[in-house]
């Protein structure tokens, strides 16, 4: 026995609406739907157009404030061309904080941090 699919992955977030807007304006990502769940949290369900995988943003005031220590974890997106990326993140203000670096075949990769400091790496592949 095995699982099928990986559906989402969820985040717990300071302000759901801050995060909704850095995961639409900064990678592109739509909300696919948000909800209430019965323990008072609210969800936010997100998606980049082409593919089945989401990010679940959870808002629950009752946990208290979220403190993500650096290196916990990352999430990973391809983009086509990181120095656009870089000016398009950059119009938004937010800017690298590590990288571009190059891998030896070519592939190059930075990061960007989400407000509540969750690393987002963005890859551009070598074609």
């Amino acid at each position: 026995m095995k699982a099928s699919k990986l559906l989402h992955t969820r985040l717990r977030v300071n302000n759901i609406e801050e995060s909704i807007k850095f995961f639409t304006t900064v990678l592109g990502m739509e909300v696919v739907r948000k909800t209430q769940s019965p323990r008072g949290s609210i969800l936010a369900f997100l998606k980049l157009p082409g593919s089945d995988e989401e990010i679940e943003l959870c808002y629950y005031p009752g946990s208290g404030k979220v403190n993500v220590p650096p290196d916990l974890m990352h999430l990973a997106f391809e983009v086509k061309n990181l120095e656009q990326f870089r000016e398009h993140c950059s119009k938004l203000g937010y800017q690298f904080s590590d990288g571009p670096t190059v891998t030896s075949n070519g592939t190059k990769f930075a990061f960007i941090d989400h407000p509540d400091g969750y690393e987002i790496e963005l890859i551009e592949r070598n074609q």
